[in-house]
């Protein structure tokens, strides 16, 4: 008997042209800033960071889908559009938003399934559900464990290192910083459902886990107890 082969309903060509547009709309969204807005003060608001997390997040929540069984296309599609709206919406609306603007490209760029353009949309409006992921369709729940695990590991370690000097912390502050990646990590992943994110998660804890002891080994006076109580 033989195996069915499903048809992707997105090219290469037409995903790299995809990629594109949400670059550009990302930096469209910036330059409308008055004074460059947010992007003076933060680099994870930058039009960069963003499309680099929306990278990761495409990889991340494919690699997912392919192993629960979720329709990758689906996924991967709205994971490109999930934060195409971060830099000009509130942080309340940006997925509705992101639909939106998700919906206006699926059905004037190319000739898309109508049931595939609504599955994704629908999944990028419900990829900021703070609820327990067994309420959502698994295309979503697979976005949604992909987003968590980029802010946990080396990424997100980065950025709370990069926000030590918003704050005007030395570096002797880095254990502690460390350490809440790890407590937002853990935390984080408790809402974790599937085992390929699971795995994941698990692995970038790891690794922060042993950077940070990496860091009190190295640095003599470094230990993130010091500050526990801040």
């Amino acid at each position: 008997m033989g195996v069915e082969i499903k048809e992707s309903p997105v090219s290469a060509e037409e995903f790299e042209t995809m990629q594109r547009f949400v670059r550009d709309y990302l930096a469209a969204s910036v330059e409308n800033e008055e004074d460059g807005g947010r992007m003076r003060w933060y680099p994870w608001h930058s039009a960069e960071y963003r499309f680099n997390h929306i990278l990761n997040v495409v990889d991340l929540a494919s690699k997912i889908a392919d192993r629960e069984g979720a329709d990758v296309d689906v996924v991967r599609v709205a994971a490109l559009f999930h934060d195409i709206a971060k830099l000009e919406a509130d942080q309340d609306v940006h997925a509705e938003e992101g639909a939106r603007v998700a919906r206006e490209y699926l059905t004037t760029h190319g000739d898309f399934p109508q049931s595939f353009v609504e599955q994704v949309c629908q999944v990028v409006a419900d990829h900021s559900y703070q609820g327990p992921l067994t309420d959502v369709s698994l295309e979503t729940r697979c976005l949604i464990e992909a987003d968590i695990l980029d802010k946990i590991g080396a990424n997100g370690t980065v950025l709370m290192l990069l926000r030590m000097g918003y704050e005007a912390r030395t570096h002797m502050d880095a254990s502690e910083m460390v350490e809440r990646v790890l407590e937002r990590g853990r935390a984080a992943t408790d809402r974790i459902e599937s085992d390929a994110a699971e795995s994941i998660a698990y692995q970038r804890l790891k690794r922060v886990k042993w950077f940070r002891e990496w860091l009190e080994d190295e640095v003599p006076g470094m230990d993130h107890d010091e500050f526990s109580g801040l």
